[in-house]
């Protein structure tokens, strides 16, 4: 991972990167709104192109607010124009129109994180998710995510399941093939990975653990899909200590879960699952760490994904680097059995056992 290592600009490339990044955001609503007047897709079915009169007519908006956003897709390289000025999708549109992930980012981005990182600079000063202010009144959004109003709340699932739930087919194969009797899933969310083990597996029993509310949420799931007997909810925040963990379970696993606290949490969560754990069981995480990423783009986002726990979350998480990670890991009593890169989009897999 050498991508940061160097100034590749030049100092005229530097300046005009500047200039962008000094109008991103307008650039972040243009495309937004490009998207959902449906200009884009009337672009996508106009192989000859269309002119600004013409998207107009069919978009159901002006042919100036047409003409305003066009150019600035123009400078974003959303689009092209030909001599006769009719405007083209550029591969840069297709990918914002068709590409999931894409698509899954900027909801988030929208959704969730727009208003609130106007908020970033007194999370940074205070320590705390300043920006979630934006949303409701709770100390960290976990305790919200059930009350979320329903269309912040689905691209939030959006997000989170778009990058797991590519993850999760590989994953089955490798977790389950130990043949565990019990597993459990701190921080099960709705529990989607519960639902897809007791698919996997016709005799495993899952335990979710999660805050109350994600807990009901989960076991609604559950009984809906016909799980009800096999699937348990135990409720519980994670960092209040008079709250005991199980202690049964041959697997204990968390998928993108640790990333939701501060290094001296994960310690203590990694120490209470260490001494709640039985001898022989082991632990899985999964984890995205921004330096074990195959393109820059990905440790990109995740990078600018962190700065979301930092104004949004509960203001002392993030991604993290892959060895300050496991320094924690060793810190907390484990050895790592084995350490695998690469799952679905990006994310890494450790199996951890009792040192």
């Amino acid at each position: 991972m050498s991508w940061y290592e160097k100034d590749t600009l030049t100092a005229l490339q530097a300046k005009e990167q500047a200039q962008k990044l000094a109008f991103a955001p307008i650039a972040f609503q243009a495309a937004r709104s490009l998207d959902e007047l449906g200009i884009l897709t009337e672009l996508d079915g106009a192989s000859d192109g269309l002119d600004a009169a013409a998207i107009a007519a069919r978009c159901g908006v002006s042919e100036y607010g047409v003409a305003v956003l066009l150019d600035m897709g123009l400078s974003a390289q959303i689009v092209t124009q030909d001599s006769e000025r009719r405007y083209h999708l550029a591969r840069l549109g297709h990918f914002l129109l068709h590409d999931g992930m894409t698509r899954a980012n900027m909801g988030f981005t929208a959704d969730v994180c727009y208003r609130a990182m106007s908020h970033l600079s007194e999370a940074i000063r205070s320590g705390t998710p300043a920006g979630l202010k934006e949303l409701g009144d709770w100390p960290t959004i976990y305790e919200g995510l059930s009350r979320l109003p329903a269309e912040i709340r689905q691209s939030w699932l959006d997000f989170d399941h778009f990058y797991s739930d590519r993850a999760f087919p590989r994953l089955l194969k490798k977790v389950l093939g130990e043949r565990p009797a019990h597993l459990i899933d701190i921080g099960g969310n709705t529990g989607k990975w519960a639902l897809q083990c007791c698919a996997h597996d016709e005799q495993v029993q899952v335990t979710i653990v999660d805050l109350p509310g994600q807990i009901d949420l989960a076991m609604n799931n559950a009984h809906a899909a016909g799980y009800a007997d096999r699937i348990h909810g135990h409720p519980l925040d994670i960092l209040d200590l008079r709250q005991p963990l199980p202690t049964h379970g041959d697997v204990w696993w968390m998928s993108q879960f640790l990333d939701c606290f501060s290094p001296m949490e994960i310690l203590g969560i990694l120490r209470r699952v260490r001494t709640a754990m039985p001898a022989d069981a082991s632990v899985y995480i999964l984890e995205m760490f921004w330096d074990c990423q195959d393109f820059e783009a990905a440790a990109y986002s995740l990078n600018a994904t962190s700065l979301y726990f930092t104004c949004l979350a509960n203001g002392n998480s993030r991604f993290y680097r892959s060895d300050e990670f496991l320094d924690i890991v060793r810190e907390a009593g484990f050895s790592v059995a084995e350490q695998v890169n690469g799952i679905g989009l990006g994310h890494t897999l450790l199996r951890l056992v009792a040192a």
